[in-house]
């Protein structure tokens, strides 16, 4: 009886303890724990990012980064299996969607920047990008000046759109500023000349050049309306357990080769100060922390 009692005692100090760590866990991490699920919020058009293949699954470099902080979840849980729901995005309902709860991470093309991380948390940078425009050769936009008393399109939500706007007011432009949804209508209406130009990180200007029918008719500009400026995979704010898991998995990955579906080649080789960014990983939003050594 009393070896009985003994092997009672030591099962429930067992069961006792996998409670206790059960407990321990919150924020995102129990959230997973408890529903089995993660939800990834994507972009339909962010290429190379988060867009949808032909099949209209996500996919893009973000994606993939994703896909490791989701095998990461599981090892930290130690899950046998972890079912991975996505929902779509905007610009505009990104943050609130992660705030709510909705989603629990966002795998996108988002900058961190100050004015997010009051609202959200970022893993460590994983591309660094700048807002510049695109036009057609044809209507010779050889500057940010040129685009004087001209219609200029960019997606609304944007870092990009407002720094569209400042710059406009800044230089007394004259600019009529027009708010597309999403990024492939912003360039859609440079494409049917409904805007003489538009406005978005570079790296997406160059995918949109990149798909399009005549992609030599393009040009991206070489002004800039910022400095390089971080992405990160967007989470929820005060949860560092999870940013933790998060940030380990963000690996230094980045995209040579050709990508899917169409096999489009975006030219984009990495530079200095992303190289220094993955030797020396940060989540800082200063795009002044991000020179090259």
């Amino acid at each position: 009886m009393k070896h009985l009692r003994m092997i009672g005692l030591a099962l429930a100090a067992a069961f006792c303890a996998g409670q206790a760590n059960a407990e321990e866990l919150e924020g995102t991490l129990k959230k997973i724990k408890e529903t089995g699920a993660i939800t990834i919020g994507f972009r339909d058009s962010s290429i190379p990012f988060s867009y949808l293949d032909d099949n209209q699954k996500p996919i893009g470099f973000a994606i993939d980064i994703c896909y490791r902080i989701v095998d990461a979840v599981k090892k930290e849980l130690k899950l046998d299996k972890l079912e991975v729901q996505f929902n779509p995005v905007t610009s505009s309902t990104r943050i609130p969607l992660l705030a709510n709860g909705t989603i629990d991470l966002e795998c996108g093309s988002t900058t961190n920047n100050a004015d997010r991380q009051k609202q959200v948390a970022f893993t460590n940078t994983h591309f660094l990008t700048a807002t510049r425009y695109v036009s057609k050769k044809s209507n010779k936009i050889n500057s940010i000046d040129d685009l004087k008393g001209k219609s200029v399109v960019s997606t609304s939500g944007t870092t990009n759109i407002k720094q569209l706007t400042e710059a406009n007011a800044a230089r007394n432009l004259g600019i009529n500023i027009i708010p597309a949804k999403e990024h492939a209508e912003s360039f859609l209406m440079v494409e049917t000349d409904r805007a003489v130009a538009v406005v978005l990180d570079d790296i997406l200007l160059a995918s949109f050049v990149a798909g399009s029918k005549d992609p030599d008719a393009y040009v991206i500009s070489g002004d800039a309306f910022s400095k390089p400026e971080p992405y990160g995979i967007m989470l929820r704010r005060d949860d560092p357990t999870f940013k933790k898991v998060a940030d380990g998995a963000t690996a230094a990955l980045w995209f040579i080769q050709k990508i899917p579906p169409k096999g489009l080649n975006l030219n984009a080789p990495i530079g200095a100060e992303l190289k220094h960014e993955f030797a020396m990983p940060s989540d800082s939003p200063d795009p002044d922390s991000y020179k090259a050594m």
